[in-house]
């Protein structure tokens, strides 16, 4: 089985599962994984910097002094160890540092560094302790060390603590909830990797009785956290319609409501978190994929409230979003998941990371104003930063390239479903095929079968909804659905996918204030923006005007790594447009994404 970091089980009620095997092998993201692999080892470095490791060392007794920093970064280290787990680059830091997390762990299980340097007690302030948010995250870290290296060291202080955690929590144990979930999914993936039932069972106590403010700050508190609906624990899942409240926290717990349901065949939990991401996905997501319009409480809006300058789109709910899309798609099937996955690699994830030096967005502005001045840290008048006093971002970053490949293709029974264009190898079964491809500057798309069962297998090709008059072998398919090719295939067939990429204007809803009276700019998978450099000297950038009757014409570059970029007529001077995810690595820049027209 391809290493991945969500596999169900084989009684998990699914319409696709992953694939036993895929690999990039060229193009567009094999530059941006090597790109990451490189990043992976400066990650190490900030982490020491920052003071992570060095509290887990003082935990262990490999060290002495004080804790740095607040309780859940112990969350940063276990991010960044699965990133070196799928990459596969640094077995002997893995190793290394496994030892460390190991040597930490209390005798019962128990692990928070910074907790148990201080001597606090556990469990006390669980609102905002983020314990279990870390142990969720050293599951992940575990099982993908597990699927990536075979080496069940740190599954077994993974364990270990979850063993702790279900003789602490449920039913008949405590029955306060962590104020930031994460822990759900990571519990599901840890039964799924372990067949332990008590792991599924402790996931989903803990999904139903959220929503009844066991996990809200006790006492009260005017700002977001004494609102129930910042942890989303204000409706219980079943009941609820949309997400609200701080946007990481609702995705994470989406996306381990949608695992329990997977695993358990709860059709109702499965509806229910699936009404809830249509209602997310047409009245609060901003045009690049990115969700969080609030800066206070990190937080999604009312309906409808997506304004591009003040967006906070936050790199780590993006990459939360992208994890529950991709469980979805597992679940159902149903292509437009596989959109949302696309539209967000492009266009939430990879804006989040230079295109070299390793500088992370926390903040992924879609308007830097001219003259615009920083004041927090995070804000992304600054550019990228290195790193961030709260670090969750970066690493995260790291292990979603790292694990990139787990998210190209899905196959069943009967066949292989091609759900991301990349250059890549990919295997289902006995049905095994080679990608080859410019995408997304270029939509062709060859897929040459290299190992064929005897009978008829179906290859399905991902149909983007954007992609009117898509052709497979010169015939026309269905935009926003799959084109199924079921034959029987010999070794070297080629089946040819050419999707246009001609410019597109996009408008949002009208209801949706801060953007009436503009367009965004797009390019097959790709979201466009308006960056300073880019324009006539002398211009301002917030005065300037698109015409939307006038031909956009494309024209590949040098520029940014070799990018495509866009030619649009203004009202007062012609317009170049670069892909979204390149801005800001030229110095600071004003840059938007909403154009006024003219």
């Amino acid at each position: 089985m391809q290493p991945s970091p969500a596999v169900p089980t084989a009684a998990a009620v699914v319409t696709l599962r992953p694939v036993s095997e895929a690999q990039v092998t060229g193009g567009f993201w094999a530059g941006r994984m090597a790109a990451n692999r490189a990043a992976i080892p400066l990650g190490r470095e900030r982490l020491e910097a920052a003071g992570n490791l060095g509290n887990l060392r003082i935990a262990a007794g490999e060290a002495s002094g004080d804790a740095q920093g607040a309780s859940f970064r112990d969350s940063d280290v276990y991010k960044w160890l699965e990133a070196v787990a799928w990459d596969g680059s640094l077995p002997d830091q893995l190793a290394e540092l496994t030892r460390t997390i190991t040597a930490a762990q209390r005798e019962d299980g128990y692990l928070n560094s910074a907790m148990q340097v201080r001597g606090e007690e556990p469990y006390t302030h669980l609102w905002n302790s983020h314990e279990l948010y870390c142990a969720g995250h050293l599951f992940q870290a575990a099982v993908a060390a597990t699927r990536a290296t075979g080496d069940t060291a740190l599954l077994k202080a993974a364990t270990r603590f979850a063993d702790h955690l279900a003789d602490t929590f449920g039913p008949s144990g405590r029955s306060e909830l962590e104020g930031h979930p994460v822990i759900e999914s990571a519990l599901v993936e840890l039964y799924r990797e372990t067949g332990n039932r008590r792991y599924l069972d402790l996931a989903k106590y803990f999904v139903d009785a959220r929503g009844h403010g066991k996990a809200t700050k006790p006492g009260f508190d005017p700002s977001h956290y004494g609102d129930p609906a910042h942890y989303s624990d204000r409706v219980p899942v079943r009941d609820a319609d949309s997400l609200e409240g701080h946007a990481v926290r609702a995705v994470y717990f989406a996306t381990g409501a949608t695992d329990v349901a997977i695993e358990t065949d709860d059709a109702e939990l499965l509806d229910a978190v699936r009404r809830q991401y249509d209602n997310m996905r047409r009245r609060k997501q901003h045009v690049t994929g990115a969700v969080g319009s609030r800066w206070d409480g990190e937080a999604f809006g009312d309906d409808y409230e997506l304004p591009p300058d003040r967006a906070y789109a936050e790199t780590c709910a993006a990459i939360g979003v992208l994890q529950w899309a991709w469980r979805l798609l597992l679940a159902t099937g149903d292509p437009s998941y596989a959109d949302q996955i696309e539209l967000l690699l492009y266009n939430a994830i990879l804006p989040a990371v230079s295109l070299e030096d390793a500088d992370y967005f926390y903040v992924n502005t879609l308007h830097r104003w001219t003259g615009a001045r920083g004041d927090v840290q995070r804000a992304p008048a600054y550019g990228r930063r290195p790193w961030f006093n709260c670090a969750c971002c970066p690493p995260n970053v790291m292990r979603t390239l790292a694990s990139l490949p787990s998210y190209l293709a899905t196959g069943t029974a009967g066949g292989l479903q091609i759900q991301q264009y990349a250059a890549s190898t990919l295997r289902a079964g006995s049905f095994a095929v080679e990608v080859e491809t410019d995408y997304p500057w270029d939509g062709r798309v060859t897929v040459t079968v290299r190992d064929a069962p005897a009978g008829e297998v179906e290859l399905a090709l991902r149909i983007p909804e954007w992609a009117a008059d898509a052709t497979v072998d010169d015939k026309p398919v269905v935009a926003g659905d799959y084109a199924r090719v079921r034959r029987v295939f010999q070794p070297g067939d080629e089946v040819v996918l050419q999707l246009p990429l001609p410019p597109r204007l996009l408008t949002s809803n009208d209801r949706v204030d801060s953007t009436r009276g503009c367009v965004a700019v797009a390019r097959g998978p790709l979201v466009y923006a308006l960056e300073q450099p880019d324009q006539e000297p002398g211009v301002v950038l917030e005065d300037l005007r698109l015409d939307p009757t006038a031909e956009i014409t494309p024209a590949r570059t040098d520029l940014l790594g070799g990018v495509t970029v866009l030619h649009a007529r203004g009202a007062s001077a012609d317009l170049t447009l670069i892909p979204y995810y390149s801005w800001a690595n030229r110095g600071l820049h004003p840059m938007r994404v909403w154009i006024p027209t003219s």
